[in-house]
C-alpha cells in the first residue's frame, strides 16, 4: 500500500516534533553513549588518505560531529529536527544542513564516508530506495555508508509518538544491493550480549560504480 504525500508529511512532522519536545531530555540521556565500535567500523573502511568528509546523517544534538571533528576529520551534519540541528552547530563547530528524508539536497560525489548512526528507521519502506541512492550519489567513488537500526521482522508504523521501519538483515541487504552499494560487514549490538540482547543491526557498505 502507498503511503500518500500528505501522510509522508504528517511521518515527518510528528516524528520530528517528538525530537524537538524532547530535546534536551534526548541530549542527556545519550551524550554518554559509546558508539566508538561503530564509529571505528566506517573508518576503517574507507579508502584513501585522511582527513575524511563524513556526512552524520540524523546526527542530533551533535555527538558523533564532535568526536569526528576530534579525530581529525571533516564532518558536516543533517538534521531535520530544529533543535537539534541548533544545539548541533553550538555544539559541535560543525556545518549542519537542516534537511529531512523528504527533502534531502546533497552535492554529489563529496563526501568519503555517510555515518547513519540510529537514523534510517524512522524512513518509511517506501521512500527508502529514493533515500539510499541519494546517499549513493553523495559519496565519492568506493565511498562507505555505515548504517545501524533497531532491527525487526519488517513491521512499520508508529512506536511511542515516533514513526519506525524495523528491518531483519535479509531485508535491509535487498535495500542496499537494490541501491547500489555492496556489503563490506554487518554486526549486533549491544557487543558482547546474547543475540536476543542485541536489538540494534549494524552494517557498512561500499558505493559501486
Amino acid at each position: 500500500m502507498t503511503i500518500p504525500l500528505s501522510d509522508l508529511e504528517k511521518i515527518a512532522a510528528l516524528t520530528l516534533e517528538h525530537y524537538n519536545q524532547r530535546a534536551d531530555d534526548f541530549r542527556d540521556g545519550t551524550r554518554d553513549h559509546d558508539v566508538s565500535q561503530n564509529i571505528a567500523a566506517l573508518l576503517r573502511h574507507i579508502q584513501g588518505t585522511p582527513p575524511f568528509t563524513i556526512l552524520d546523517v540524523g546526527c542530533g544534538p551533535g555527538r558523533d560531529l564532535r568526536t569526528f571533528s576530534k579525530l581529525g576529520h571533516i564532518a558536516i551534519g543533517v538534521e531535520g529536527a530544529a533543535r537539534f540541528v541548533e544545539m548541533a552547530r553550538a555544539d559541535s563547530d560543525c556545518e549542519v544542513w537542516q534537511q529531512d528524508f523528504l527533502q534531502l539536497d546533497f552535492p554529489d560525489s563529496r563526501f568519503d564516508g555517510i555515518f547513519a548512526n540510529a537514523a534510517l528507521f524512522h524512513i518509511p519502506s517506501q521512500e527508502l530506495p529514493r533515500v539510499l541512492r541519494q546517499f549513493h550519489a553523495t559519496l565519492k567513488p568506493g565511498g562507505v555508508l555505515f548504517s545501524s537500526n533497531p532491527r525487526g521482522g519488517n513491521e512499520e508504523g508508529w512506536n511511542r509518538g515516533r514513526y519506525g521501519a524495523y528491518h531483519d538483515l535479509d531485508a535491509w541487504r535487498g535495500f542496499m544491493a537494490d541501491a547500489g552499494f555492496a556489503e563490506l560487514e554487518h554486526y549486533y549490538r549491544p557487543e558482547g550480549l546474547p543475540r536476543d540482547q542485541q536489538p540494534w543491526l549494524a552494517s557498512v557498505w561500499r558505493k559501486q560504480i
